[in-house]
């Protein structure tokens, strides 16, 4: 497989290129570095970490071992909410309990599958089993979510997420409430040791920056708030972590949080503002999402128990 290099992938790390083209995982694209299997310009490729050119010629020899696997099914039965499409870019309001993806424990009826289906073209964009997908939320995590149409936008995006150029602003209830109205959260998150599907603040992880304002706060039937959460970083469930580690729990968060007073049953996290620069125009893009129905319950609730507060 032989591809040459566009203008959205300059610059790019030579394995994370090779993996887009195939399809297949870094780690494996790791041991056909090793292999001597990869290769830019006719020479064989030493440091997956060099960084390509445009007009580079990639060259990725696929063993039959590691030929590409299945494409997913695309799954017409699969609801989401379209907000935006164009030529390069889907934008969706994903619905509670949907897996953005499969991986350990759910191996259909994932966005990605839903994906699929409108759109057939992303089955060739990115990695087989995450097609289209730039960045993900946890399964109980509602709101706006970005995906690509194409390798390039896909490549675009990516990079303008690394280089934290892609805002995503969150709305969450917590209990008690921050000691300052504003502030930022800055501390590094890695695996749990004692749980190894957890996340935890730790001095070995990796660095992790999330800014708060408090919109809402009350008094019944429990101390609780209303948080717009910002993040600079992605860290894997890094909002929940961080407000815990703040001691304001996320509601609902059976993993790091507190029970909410109103059994709503899932930790209440909205993905309600994005925007970003669209990979082929540059022309800014914003986009705004409205909570759903359980997240706005819980709003009504509070809110009725303190008319003075709200």
């Amino acid at each position: 497989m032989r591809e040459e290099i566009p203008n959205a992938l300059d610059g790019e790390r030579v394995d994370r290129v090779a993996a887009l083209m195939t399809g297949l995982s870094r780690s494996a694209i790791a041991k056909l570095i090793s292999k001597g299997e990869v290769s830019r310009n006719d020479e064989t490729v030493e440091n997956g970490s060099d960084r390509v050119a445009l007009g580079d010629q990639i060259e990725v020899d696929v063993p039959v071992e590691e030929e590409i696997p299945e494409e997913l099914i695309a799954d017409s039965e699969v609801e989401f909410e379209v907000v935006h499409e164009d030529d390069s870019v889907i934008v969706v309001n994903k619905p509670i309990g949907l897996v953005v993806h499969p991986g350990a424990g759910r191996s259909g009826s994932t966005l990605a599958h839903g994906l699929l289906a409108r759109y057939p073209e992303v089955a060739l964009v990115g990695e087989f089993d995450r097609p289209g997908i730039v960045h993900r939320l946890d399964r109980d995590t509602s709101g706006l979510l970005i995906c690509a149409r194409t390798n390039e936008a896909l490549a675009q995006l990516s990079q303008d997420l690394s280089d934290r150029r892609i805002h995503r602003s969150y709305l969450t209830i917590v209990a008690g409430c921050p000691e300052a109205p504003k502030g930022t959260i800055e501390a590094p998150i890695g695996r749990s040791r004692r749980a190894r599907t957890k996340m935890t603040v730790t001095e070995d992880g990796r660095e992790a920056r999330t800014h708060y304002e408090l919109l809402e706060t009350w008094r019944h039937p429990t101390q609780a708030s209303l948080l717009k959460c910002t993040l600079d970083t992605g860290r894997t469930h890094q909002i929940r972590v961080h407000l815990r580690a703040i001691n304001c729990p996320v509601l609902g968060d059976s993993t790091y949080g507190k029970k909410d007073p109103f059994g709503i049953g899932r930790p209440l996290l909205h993905s309600a503002e994005i925007s970003f620069h669209h990979p082929l125009s540059q022309e800014e893009m914003n986009f705004v999402c409205a909570p759903p129905a359980d997240f706005n319950e819980a709003l009504s609730g509070f809110r009725a128990q303190n008319p003075e507060d709200s």
